[in-house]
C-alpha cells in the first residue's frame, strides 16, 4: 500500500487529499529557490513573483477566467467570508446544504438592503450531490462554493454565470493552507485584510509562494486529466462498487448519494446504517485501518446531525448513522475490498447493541 502511517484504507479525500508526489517535490525545490518575499523589487523577490502569476494563469485557464479575476486566499473559508461579508447588511440568500462557513458567516452578516448575494454551491461536499445553481434577478450577484467541484467537474465560470467562485488546494493534491476566489470584473469586493498591497489591495499580506507553487503543481496534475474521463471513470468505478456491495452485503444500509450518471461527484459516497451511529462506525473503522468521516469534517466535535442530511430528509435517525466514504485517483479495487472486510461485522456488532428497533 502507498500509505506511510498506520491506516490501510484512506477514503476521507473530500476532507482534505494527501499532498501528491509532485506537489512535494515542487514545495521542497521552491524552499530553496523561491523563498524571497514576492513584493520585494529586487531580483529574487521577482522570481517569487513570477511563480505566483504562474499559478494564477494555470487557475485561469482551467475555470474560463482572466487572470487578474483571481485572488489568492489562505483556503476556501477565508474567500467565502470574504465574499459574504462584501454584502454585509444586504440580502444574503443560501441553500441549507452550504458549508458552514458560508451558513454561518451569512447569518452574521446578512440584512435586508440591496443588491442581493446569492451563494448556492455546484456540488455538495457531504453527498456530493450536483446542484442546480439559481438565476439571479437583475442586480443581483451569484457566488458558488466550487471547493469539491475542482479537480472532478469541467469549470467554466462565466457559462455558470458566476461572479464570485471559490477553490482551494488540499482538495486536488495541494497543501492545506491555500485557496483562491474569483472575482468577475466590475463585482464588488470588499477585503476581508487589509493593510498591504498585495492582491492588487483585494487581499493583503504576505504572499504563501511556497503554497501557491504547491497550489500549481497540483494544478498541473489536474491539467492532465483535462477530458475529466480518467479520473472519473477510475474513481466512480470504486464509489459504485462500494455502493453496491454494501447495499447487498450490509443489513439495513441506505444511500445518501445519487450515484447515478450526472447527478452527484464520482468520488464521494455518502451512506446511512440503520441503528448504528456514524461516530461509533467511523471510530470503529479507523480502529480497522479505514479511514471515513461522518458528517462534515469541519464539524469537528459537534454532535448535532449533519445539517445537509437533515435538509434533505429531515430524519434525525439517518443524519446521525451516515458516513461519507470519498475516494481519490490513489485508491484501487484492494481498498474496497478491505473496507468490505471490516465494515459488516462492525455494523452487525452495532446493531446487536443499539436501542433503536430496526425496521423491517
Amino acid at each position: 500500500m502507498w500509505y506511510t502511517i498506520y491506516y490501510m484504507v484512506y477514503l476521507d479525500y473530500a476532507a482534505t487529499t494527501p499532498l501528491l508526489k509532485e506537489v512535494m517535490e515542487a514545495m521542497h525545490d521552491a524552499e530553496k529557490r523561491f523563498f524571497a518575499n514576492a513584493s520585494a523589487l529586487h531580483t529574487p523577490g521577482h522570481l517569487a513573483l513570477n511563480e505566483i502569476e504562474d499559478c494564477r494563469e494555470l487557475l485561469s485557464e482551467l475555470v474560463g477566467c482572466e487572470p487578474d479575476e483571481i485572488i489568492f486566499t489562505s483556503g476556501a473559508s477565508e474567500a467565502n467570508n470574504t465574499v459574504v461579508r462584501t454584502f454585509e447588511g444586504h440580502v444574503i440568500e443560501t441553500s441549507p446544504l452550504e458549508h458552514h462557513s458560508i451558513i454561518e458567516a451569512a447569518r452574521v452578516y446578512r440584512g435586508d438592503k440591496l443588491p442581493k448575494l446569492y451563494s448556492y454551491m455546484l456540488a455538495n461536499n457531504e453527498t456530493g450531490e450536483i446542484l442546480e445553481l439559481p438565476k439571479p434577478e437583475e442586480g443581483a450577484f451569484l457566488h458558488s462554493d466550487l471547493t469539491q467541484v475542482l479537480g472532478k467537474l469541467p469549470i467554466d465560470v462565466k457559462k455558470l454565470g458566476l461572479d464570485y467562485a471559490t477553490f482551494s488546494a488540499h482538495k486536488i493534491g495541494g497543501p492545506i493552507g491555500v485557496g483562491a476566489l474569483y472575482v468577475r470584473k466590475g463585482a464588488p469586493l470588499k477585503p476581508l485584510i487589509i493593510g498591504g498591497n498585495q492582491e492588487k489591495k483585494r487581499r493583503s499580506g504576505t504572499y504563501n509562494t511556497i503554497g501557491i507553487i504547491g497550489f500549481k503543481a497540483a494544478l498541473l496534475h489536474v491539467k492532465k486529466y483535462k477530458t475529466w474521463q480518467e479520473y472519473d471513470n477510475r474513481v466512480r468505478k470504486l464509489r459504485d462498487a462500494l455502493a453496491r456491495r454494501i447495499l447487498e452485503e450490509v443489513p439495513g444500509s441506505s444511500l445518501n448519494t445519487d450515484i447515478a450518471p450526472g447527478r452527484s461527484l464520482p468520488n464521494i459516497l455518502n451512506m446511512s446504517f440503520e441503528a448504528a451511529e456514524g461516530e461509533s462506525i467511523q471510530l470503529y473503522l479507523d480502529a480497522g485501518g479505514v479511514i471515513v468521516s461522518t458528517g462534515s469534517a469541519c464539524a469537528a466535535g459537534d454532535i448535532k446531525p449533519s445539517h445537509v442530511l437533515m435538509a434533505k430528509t429531515g430524519d434525525a435517525e439517518v443524519a446521525h448513522s451516515s458516513i461519507r466514504f470519498s475516494f481519490g485517483i490513489e485508491n484501487n479495487e484492494a481498498d474496497v475490498e478491505y473496507v468490505m472486510k471490516v465494515l459488516p461485522p462492525i455494523i452487525d456488532k452495532l446493531q446487536k447493541i443499539s436501542t433503536i428497533v430496526r425496521k423491517k
